[in-house]
């Protein structure tokens, strides 16, 4: 019996797990991405219509930093891989 017979289940779990945190991250950056958007259209609706110009000039401005910021985390996502 070697080592790696031991290791196989708690290498197929860790993978499993990885796998689940590679899906959770998936599904965080369509999160932003879709948030990123609805604020820019809300945003830009406040501000074009005169509703509330400054609230809409910061939700269009936050939207924009929020979709950079989740394009960096698309760009370099973290690795969930075993090392």
């Amino acid at each position: 019996m070697g080592l790696f017979e031991v290791l196989s289940p708690l290498t197929d779990f860790a993978a499993m797990i990885a796998g689940y945190f590679v899906e959770i991250w998936d599904f965080l950056i369509f999160i932003g991405q879709v948030s990123s958007v609805i604020i820019v259209l809300v945003g830009a609706i406040l501000w074009l219509t005169e509703t509330n110009a400054k609230r809409g000039k910061g939700l269009v401005f936050s939207g924009i930093l929020l979709a950079v910021v989740v394009q960096y985390f698309v760009i370099y996502p973290p690795s969930f891989g075993l090392v």
